[in-house]
């Protein structure tokens, strides 16, 4: 994965990173058009409301944690189709368009598209752009990484209908925090479960046999 991000001091009105993944052309554009779930898997944006307002039209708000202190967002946004991918226009917001490039990959083992992401925040003068610095979204890497690995268990583990519900129902609503803290008592969980059926082995190895 590779990840450009904007620079401060010289203006670039852009920021981009570029996964790959080893979902089919067709399957990573379905898969990013589900625009709530695609939004919700970075990590960066704890969210309050999410609003459906039409087939292409969304509302939501929360609070961005990527910068310090973090900052609130309240943002409706338009969603259009384009011949490679998707684009996201933001209304009333800082950053204007989000692009969503997809395109086939051949080159590398397990890797079939390639999926770039481009935020643009071309849409003021660029002495407004410089005085509204603390509310530039700087969560795209982060984004990119979470995004790649979730489509990377999406590719191994959708086939199965009980994990898509998990993620759907249970671990998609849930805050960052949140399922940071379920990661872990799952592996607690896991990890004490291990020590009770190797205590009851070395009980049957000694005692009962």
């Amino acid at each position: 994965m590779t990840v450009s991000k904007p620079d401060e001091n010289s203006g670039t009105d852009a920021a981009w990173a570029v996964l790959h993944t080893p979902l089919s052309v067709i399957d990573l554009k379905t898969f990013c058009l589900d625009i709530e779930r695609l939004f919700r898997i970075n990590p960066m944006l704890n969210f309050r409301t999410w609003q459906q307002l039409g087939k292409d039209r969304h509302h939501f708000a929360g609070q961005n944690i990527s910068q310090q202190p973090p900052f609130d967002f309240d943002l409706t946004l338009f969603v259009r189709q384009l011949p490679d991918g998707i684009q996201i226009d933001y209304d009333h917001s800082l950053k204007t368009r989000t692009t969503l490039i997809i395109e086939p990959v051949s080159d590398r083992p397990g890797c079939h598209s390639k999926l770039t992401i481009t935020d643009y925040y071309d849409g003021l003068p660029e002495k407004e752009r410089t005085r509204q610095l603390h509310r530039v979204d700087k969560s795209i890497s982060v984004w990119a990484n979470d995004l790649q690995r979730y489509l990377i268990n999406w590719h191994q583990w959708s086939r199965y209908r009980p994990w898509r519900w998990y993620m759907q129902h249970i671990w998609q609503p849930m805050k960052p925090m949140g399922r940071r803290i379920t990661t872990i008592l799952l592996w607690i969980t896991v990890v004490e479960l291990a020590l009770i059926f190797l205590g009851g082995a070395i009980y049957f190895l000694e005692f009962a046999g």
